[in-house]
Parts: structure tokens; sequence; C-alpha cells
């Protein structure tokens, strides 16, 4: 999106990245359990710098993780006409909110929404801080139905409140040459998988908040009908072979990096996302434009606006085992061939999901919103 934004004709972009451990392309990722470096480009084609973080212990992973003191001096060293900041819950993020609130104006954008359920007492705390918290933003940008709820609940009226789609790299997940189909059906060859069966494919960490122990119950109570594919790893990874030990038609692959994952959701006719807990879910993007119907459950935050029932995929109660079984008994009886066609509804759909769509109407917030005419008025 920031390379899509960095050629718009009216728009002079810069990113300041306040997690500077990251500029060495390597860290830690608990869920994995392991070093990652993404194996794509992540920082050509758009103007950035990497702010240096101090924090005693960095990360994203907890409010103090993310410290910047230079941050603002750099923001108006560049002598910035708006500020868009992804996200409140980090210290100099907040922080940053909060000196140009007033200054220039302030666009957000974040994908939360209000699918976990919380206690009501807690809730209503919540409320008060997130209308205090969104009273210093001029615009908020929703990524999806879910998230505009989310603003709309936290008091910010609807007139500040745009659409941006949560989008990935939709072109980097084509096959227009076939390439990644004719690799995922070598892989699946040497799975033992056979070439009209149906796979499902899950992809992600290994932990509770996925769900993989749900899924697998679940699949299982098809009594061998179709193949289950899990890729990645994670905390769950010991448990979940031994419970799969001597089904056969239950694949583990490890974790694949990004150049790999348009060959990944290949392997199957349709991937699923059976998270409890999931504020959009960018894999069922990334599936959807690989030509693949999604499953997901009703607690993640992407489904409400990507699925489309029986046409583009099929929601399931969250944490719900005998309707995701019901869910899963329906997708895998429709075969292959059918399965295919809803993948190309699903990639049709998708298309308007692309960086370039998001970049556009961010475009449009700085430019021509009443926002914008605000400030340039001002």
């Amino acid at each position: 999106m920031f390379r899509a934004l960095a050629r718009s004709a009216v728009v002079s972009l810069r990113v300041f990245f306040t997690w500077s451990q990251t500029a060495v392309g390597s860290v830690f990722d608990p869920g994995f359990g392991t070093n990652i470096a993404w194996d794509v480009p992540l920082l050509d084609g758009y103007e950035h710098q990497f702010v240096p973080n101090v924090a005693k212990r960095p990360g994203s992973d907890h409010f103090y993780g993310i410290r910047n003191p230079q941050l603002i001096r750099s923001i108006r060293a560049w002598d910035a006409d708006a500020v868009l900041i992804y996200g409140w819950s980090l210290y100099s993020h907040l922080h940053a909110l909060l000196h140009f609130s007033g200054r220039i104006p302030v666009l957000f954008r974040g994908d939360s929404t209000l699918l976990n359920p919380r206690n009501a007492l807690r809730a209503a705390a919540r409320r008060v801080f997130l209308r205090w918290v969104y009273s210093h933003v001029d615009c908020a940008i929703a990524v999806g139905k879910n998230n505009r709820d989310y603003y709309a609940w936290s008091g910010v009226p609807p007139e500040r409140i745009a659409f941006a789609p949560h989008s990935v790299d939709t072109h980097r997940f084509a096959d227009p040459g076939g390439e990644h189909s004719q690799r995922a059906q070598r892989w699946r060859t040497q799975l033992g998988i056979p070439a009209d069966a149906v796979a499902v494919v899950f992809a992600a960490k290994f932990q509770p908040l996925k769900e993989p122990l749900l899924l697998l119950e679940a699949f299982n109570a098809l009594q061998g009908r179709g193949h289950l594919i899990f890729v990645g790893a994670g905390e769950l990874d010991g448990v979940l072979r031994e419970r799969a030990r001597g089904l056969a038609n239950v694949h583990f692959l490890p974790f694949q990096n990004q150049r790999d994952m348009p060959v990944v959701y290949r392997l199957g006719e349709i991937y699923i996302l059976p998270s409890n807990s999931e504020t959009w879910g960018l894999a069922m993007n990334e599936a959807m434009a690989s030509g693949r119907p999604v499953i997901a459950s009703s607690r993640v935050g992407g489904a409400r606006d990507l699925i489309q029932p029986s046409a583009t995929g099929w929601i399931f109660e969250s944490g719900d085992l005998s309707d995701l079984h019901r869910v899963l008994q329906t997708a895998v009886a429709m075969g292959a061939g059918a399965l295919q066609q809803m993948g190309e509804r699903a990639r049709s759909m998708i298309a308007a999901w692309s960086p370039e769509a998001c970049a556009r109407a961010i475009e449009d917030v700085v430019t021509r919103s009443n926002i914008g005419r605000q400030w340039s008025d001002a």
C-alpha cells in the first residue's frame, strides 16, 4: 500500500517505522517460536526511515515496547501536512497522536472490532477511554464493516469515518503462467494427496487462538473424507502431531515464508481460518487472491466483508465444534470442481481489495474529504 500511495501525483509520502530493531530484517516471533526474516522486499518503492526505539524490551506486543524520543521531532523536521498513525496502543503512537492533534490533520488506521465479548464494567470503561482517544483523531479510516462499527461505538461520528479496504499484494498471488499451481500439484503428490481429492489448508501459527485442535477434531468427524494440511509452527505443534498420529489424511508442513505462500494456498481446494479472535485475518485475502474459497469463524473480523456464504466461502460459529463439522462436511462434499468455481468468484471479489484501492481511498481522505478541505481552508 505504501508503494501504491508513493505513486500518487498529489500526495508526498514518508513512512516513519517505530520498531527500529526490525531494520535488520530478522525478529523473534513468539507465536512461531523462532526468528523470522521475510523473503519478499518490504522497503522498496517508497521513502521511509527507522526512528530509534529505546524501549528496554522492544516489541509491538506491549505498550512500552515502542518508545521513540525522536519521532515527533523527525516528523516535524520533514514538515508533514498530515499524519497517518497506525494503532494507538503503543507509547510513541499514542504520544504522536496527542501531540499532532489540533496542529495538523491526524488520520488513524487500525482494525479493532467489537467481536470479542467483555463484561459490562470493562466495556463501559473501555468505551470512555476510546472516546477520549478518538476525540483527537480527525478521520478514522475503517478497514471493513466490523472496524467501522467499532469506531462508531467509540464515539467517532459517521462523517469522520472513511473506508480504505484491508488489502494484501493481490498481484503477487496471481498465477498467470500456472507455475504456482504446477508446484502445488507436485507438492500434493509428494504428500500422497490424489489429484481429485478435496484438501483443506490451515496455514497459521499453531497456538490456541488459531484453534487448530478444534479444526482437527471437526475434521476427524468426517471419517476419512478429504485431506487436511497443517502449515506452520508454534506451541501446539507437538500436541497436534500426537493427536493426528496414524491419520493418513492429515499432513504437516513447517513454516513457509512469503515467496512460497501462493503455492501453499493452492495445495488445497479450501483455506480455513478457525480463530477464536482475529481482528481481520489477512490470510483470507491471500487465499482468495490465490483463487480459493475460505472457511472462517464468526470472530474473524474480515469474514463479514469477504465471505458471501456458499459463494466465496462459509462462516461458522466460533468455537462451535458441530457447526464447524457441518461446514466442513458441506464443503468437502461439493467436490473439487464446484470448489474451483467458488474460488474463481473469490478471486474476482478480492480484486477490489487491492493496495491500489486502499491507497486511492487514503489519498481521497487527505485531499478531497471534509477533513482535507477544513484544514486547507484554515
